[in-house]
């Protein structure tokens, strides 16, 4: 099982779907190299350089942690039972509770609005907090999205602009 970075105080936790076979695999999250997590997070600001997937425990050195809302590891995250996502979603606000980052990014609309029954949902902050915590839905960085990387990379620029504006 991949482990989650979670401290206190960080700027933002980073919410995957569940690992694929090859992170499962290796031992890391995004570690397919489809994946464009790593080149995302950096190209948007929060890391000062790219990081390897096997590099994530440094995460925590920029403020940002990782979690997954599913352990159990597939091909494609649509492979995801709704219930399991529904499951992971209680365990994730148990853990927002408990360490109050200022801002949690979930990777994926669909699986936001299954895991936490919510309608309606826009990419980035939402309308609500969970506590001090700010809730923000982001494009999956798969390789299996199409959105171009400059799409990408813009929507996690807008958090991490976000978060520096209030002094975070």
């Amino acid at each position: 099982m991949i482990e989650d970075v979670l401290t206190p105080n960080l700027r933002v936790l980073f919410c995957g779907i569940n690992p694929g076979k090859s992170s499962a695999h290796l031992g890391f999250p995004f570690a397919n190299p489809s994946n464009r997590f790593w080149k995302v997070i950096h190209l948007a600001g929060f890391t000062p350089e790219q990081l390897a997937p096997e590099e994530y425990q440094r995460l925590a050195e920029s403020g940002c942690g990782i979690t997954k809302l599913v352990d159990r590891p597939t091909v494609q995250a649509s492979e995801v039972a709704r219930m399991e996502l529904k499951e992971g979603g209680n365990a994730l606000r148990n853990k927002i509770n408990r360490y109050q980052p200022a801002a949690l990014a979930v990777l994926g609309k669909q699986a936001f609005t299954q895991a936490f029954s919510q309608c309606n949902v826009s990419w980035g902050r939402q309308p609500f907090n969970w506590g001090d915590t700010e809730v923000w839905v982001l494009p999956n960085p798969s390789g299996l999205n199409r959105s171009p990387l400059e799409d990408l990379v813009a929507a996690y620029r807008e958090l991490n602009d976000a978060l520096r504006a209030r002094g975070r």
